[in-house]
């Protein structure tokens, strides 16, 4: 098969995952480093470059299939264009930007949108949603990875480096980033869909001492420069909000018979959508 275009643009930032020395070439379907190592190329266009054993906790199909219908509506429609502002106010022209848990891109394609010139990199462990990341925007290419692990990625490749309701690797964030690059981290708050939790007592609640854990994990690489809050209410119809709790951890808690078989829950239902994204800039 022949390579993606926005993978092809983005070989000079990989680094072979299983040596850590090697760039990688395209070698038929497969990249490839100079000491042999290969890694397939998925006919779907993205790049499976885990190594040994797999990260399990990636959105399974059914989670990929209602996030696509919920991202769909719109409704998370102003979080994404926050993302974008940050990321053009951090950078300019052919900048590198890197969405680390991307899902299925939508929030990185957002950001080319809005930085005409710019290249992206979504890394992710969820085969599924990588076949939704791969073609998310023309200019972004997608990656199989766990976000837990150091990046196949050159050190000091990015402008910015994308943290939406994603895990945080903060040394790697550093490592990969530019001295003026910047990274930017998008999260809930307390209030973040409280009226569809208070309806599942079993569901992922946000911890209270959240936000001091991330500080305490961000503080030696980085300083937070602007911290801008998103908040406005949203009405869903039953479909929509069934399909919002069952793109999030909290469907693995509760399973899919509960969520879908949710049978009180009102035809049309508004909830908070509460979330703060923060700019930081490398120490």
């Amino acid at each position: 098969m022949s390579l993606p275009s926005a993978l092809q643009r983005s070989l000079d930032l990989l680094c072979c995952p299983a040596c850590r020395t090697g760039r990688l070439h395209p070698d038929g379907g497969a990249l490839r480093c100079p000491r042999g190592h290969s890694f397939d190329i998925a006919r779907h266009g993205y790049a499976g470059l885990l190594t040994g054993t797999r990260a399990t906790s990636g959105d399974d199909a059914a989670m990929v299939r209602a996030r696509d219908r919920f991202l769909s509506t719109g409704a998370y429609a102003p979080i994404r264009r926050a993302g974008a502002r940050m990321a053009a106010d951090a950078a300019s022209g052919p900048a590198t930007v890197v969405d680390v848990g991307c899902g299925t891109g939508y929030y990185l394609a957002g950001v080319l949108d809005r930085l005409p010139g710019a290249r992206g990199l979504g890394l992710d462990t969820s085969v599924r949603a990588l076949r939704s990341a791969a073609r998310a925007h023309d200019r972004a290419a997608a990656v199989a990875w766990d976000v837990f692990r150091p990046f196949p990625l050159a050190d000091g490749v990015a402008d910015v480096v994308l943290d939406v309701f994603a895990p945080r690797n903060p040394a790697e964030f550093h490592r990969v980033l530019r001295p003026t690059g910047r990274l930017i981290v998008v999260r809930p708050t307390g209030r973040h869909l409280a009226e569809l939790r208070g309806r599942w007592p079993s569901a992922v609640t946000v911890d209270p001492a959240k936000e001091q854990r991330l500080h305490r994990a961000l503080v030696p690489f980085f300083e937070a420069t602007v911290t801008e809050q998103v908040a406005y209410p949203v009405t869903l119809t039953r479909p929509d909000a069934l399909d919002l709790v069952a793109m999030t951890p909290s469907a693995r808690h509760l399973g899919r018979t509960a969520v879908k078989g949710d049978g009180f829950l009102p035809e049309r239902v508004t909830v908070s959508v509460s979330v703060l994204a923060t700019t930081y800039r490398p120490r």
